[in-house]
């Protein structure tokens, strides 16, 4: 069937492709910031219980990285997607292509667990939704400027304004609407629905088909402006650019990692509601849709009144105000560690700090960037810019990465192909017999010659905490009362605080080296309480176990008690390396001094940066 391929030269009206454009958009960023918001919290406390038999639970670090290499993956693969629209297909069959791999890969998480390997379809899944999501990101805002001629080219404002609110829309409704379904209704609901939207909105968008104006591919008529000394100088400098701002990025996207776990450990009550932890991040596109009339209409013309304003002043502004937003989650998680429980308003005044930044700092980039480049490497700097983006999260996980620490555990298994521990391990020292061995018991208890000193610390601790009302003992406290105690090497036991529900008694192990492979140790845990009992109107809508609890019990893993009469609510796990280099505030600070080098080191290159201004005829 033939389309048109220009826009009607007469028409001063909207074009009538539009509202599809709109929907698809809407329901398409539903899809993906619902499945984004619940991926780390359903890597470290589902994924494990997805299978016939129970696995071993993720950490957070793990699930860190993860979570920021599928986001890498997401904002690399519009390179792919730019070239097959620019160079064969046209914007409307790749985005219709790759919407139905879209759709594939929610199908993927939604069936996770029903048949096969749950990590297997999860992996698979991300991949399949990078590729679409991603693949799509530069055709569909470039589509929309296809729909419009000279005649009406008047309306573009308007339409990129509904454009943009559907997107935060879009985001806002998942973001609230998904972790409850995933807390009450589980997994394959809460990524089958997005999976659903995403499916309805590839059909909104095809049956918009005969409205659109198709513009055919361009072929490879770029490469020659690319080649050119104007080209590469223009390339540099932005890129040079982009490095500044993939920092930013790195910090920004862990609003839905390390943010989410944070939020775990907080008192989530606020404005009368018992908040989820993935919920939080709902209070980014409603700050967004917020802030960018305020700074447009309000902020930037009084400042202009007192300094020039130009983009790279704004960008380096936005840079040091993620400094400060990262500042305070890193005060925040200190007072997590010192066994406090701080309310969550907190991580909301640091929500709006960075979401002030993302407002001086992507936006003005994306515009400054576009103004930046020759008439035909527009598109080529669009990827370069969204490369940006995947390079901060490739920051993120590989510091999350490196920072996690192998277990003996975790060796044994891969040495072992797979197949079940041995009950010995060798130890450090990979002989049998010696002082180092590890024994792994069939319940999964790691014991060594360790385990009587920490056993005993950890009874010494659980008096206390009992003692204490049911709250640990501070540092100091705690690493008073087992300074007595030492491992078989002579070297004292650690205790430390980790949240108020959570503490940790270590021997620096056999190689009489903290935080390494060989570290001994026991986590002791409190039950979480039981929010207070309220009614709601959303009580009828959900069933009165959550998913979670409902398939524990199915596979018989009893639950902590959490009743307050009970003598010994403390459950205690045994462990052998697997912990983090980088943890607790620590972590965050370590973030926060990375951007403020990064920022001050902007300076210089925004003093001494040469705009060249390029606008279409």
């Amino acid at each position: 069937m033939a389309y048109r391929t220009s826009p009607d030269p007469e028409n001063t009206r909207m074009p009538s492709g539009i509202p599809h454009i709109i929907g698809n958009e809407a329901a398409e960023r539903f899809s993906f910031y619902g499945m984004r918001a619940i991926l780390v919290v359903f890597m470290t406390k589902y994924l494990w219980l997805m299978n016939g038999e129970p696995g071993t639970a993720m950490g957070r670090a793990e699930a860190n990285e993860y979570a920021h290499l599928f986001m890498m993956a997401v904002y690399f693969t519009p390179l792919l997607g730019g070239f097959i629209s620019d160079r064969y297909f046209g914007k409307y069959r790749t985005i219709v292509a790759l919407s139905l791999v879209y759709c594939a890969g929610h199908a993927a998480l939604a069936f996770m667990g029903i048949r096969g390997e749950a990590a297997f379809w999860l992996v698979a899944g991300l991949a399949l939704i990078s590729l679409g999501s991603g693949g799509i990101k530069p055709c569909v805002s470039a589509h929309v400027g296809d729909q419009f001629g000279k005649s009406n080219s008047n309306l573009l404002t308007t339409v990129f304004n509904w454009f943009y609110f559907s997107i935060n829309f879009g985001a806002f409704a998942s973001t609230l609407l998904t972790p409850w379904l995933l807390e009450w209704y589980g997994p394959h609901l809460a990524f089958g629905i997005p999976g659903v939207l995403m499916a309805l909105a590839t059909l909104v968008f095809w049956a918009g088909r005969k409205r659109f104006i198709h513009v055919p591919p361009a072929g490879p008529g770029f490469l020659k402006e690319l080649r050119s000394r104007e080209g590469l100088v223009a390339v540099g400098k932005l890129g040079s650019l982009f490095l500044f701002v993939s920092v930013f990025w790195a910090l920004f996207d862990q609003h839905g990692t390390s943010w989410v776990f944070q939020a775990q450990d907080m008192d989530r009550h606020f404005l009368g509601i018992d908040w989820l932890e993935s919920q939080i991040g709902a209070i980014n596109p409603i700050l967004i849709l917020t802030f960018v009339p305020l700074f447009t209409l309000l902020i930037y013309p009084q400042l202009g009144k007192v300094i020039k304003l130009t983009p790279l002043r704004k960008i380096g502004a936005g840079l040091f105000l993620t400094v400060a937003s990262f500042a305070i989650v890193s005060i925040v998680q200190e007072w997590i560690d010192s066994g406090e429980r701080p309310n969550i308003i907190w991580q909301l005044l640091a929500f709006t700090v960075l979401t002030a930044s993302e407002v001086l700092v992507s936006i003005v980039t994306l515009e400054f960037a576009y103004t930046q480049a020759p008439r035909a490497l527009k598109s080529m700097i669009m990827a370069l810019y969204l490369l940006a983006v995947s390079f901060g999260n490739f920051i993120a996980a590989q510091v999350n990465h490196t920072i996690q620490i192998d277990s003996p555990a975790t060796t044994a298994v891969a040495s072992n192909e797979g197949q079940p521990l041995p009950a010995d391990h060798s130890g450090f020292d990979a002989k049998s017999g010696t002082v180092d061995d590890l024994r792994f018991e069939e319940n999964g208890t790691i014991t060594s010659a360790a385990s009587p000193s920490l056993t005993q610390a950890a009874t010494t601790i659980k008096e206390l905490t009992l003692a204490n009302k049911g709250s640990f003992p501070t540092n100091e406290v705690g690493q008073k009362a087992v300074a007595n105690l030492t491992d078989p090497w002579g070297n004292p036991l650690r205790y430390q605080l980790r949240n108020s529900l959570t503490a940790r008694i270590s021997s620096d192990g056999p190689d009489q080296t903290e935080k390494t492979p060989w570290d001994l140790g026991i986590l002791l845990t409190l039950p979480t309480p039981e929010p207070e009992e309220s009614e709601s109107w959303t009580d009828a809508l959900h069933p009165e176990v959550t998913w979670l609890n409902e398939r524990k019990a199915a596979l018989g893993i009893s639950e902590p008690s959490t009743d307050a009469n009970d003598t010994d609510p403390i459950t205690l796990e045994h462990f052998a390396g697997g912990q983090v280099k980088l943890e607790g505030a620590s972590y965050f600070w370590f973030f926060t001094w990375l951007m403020l080098a990064t920022a001050i080191f902007f300076v210089p290159f925004a003093i001494f940066y040469k705009p060249r201004t390029y606008l279409q005829e």
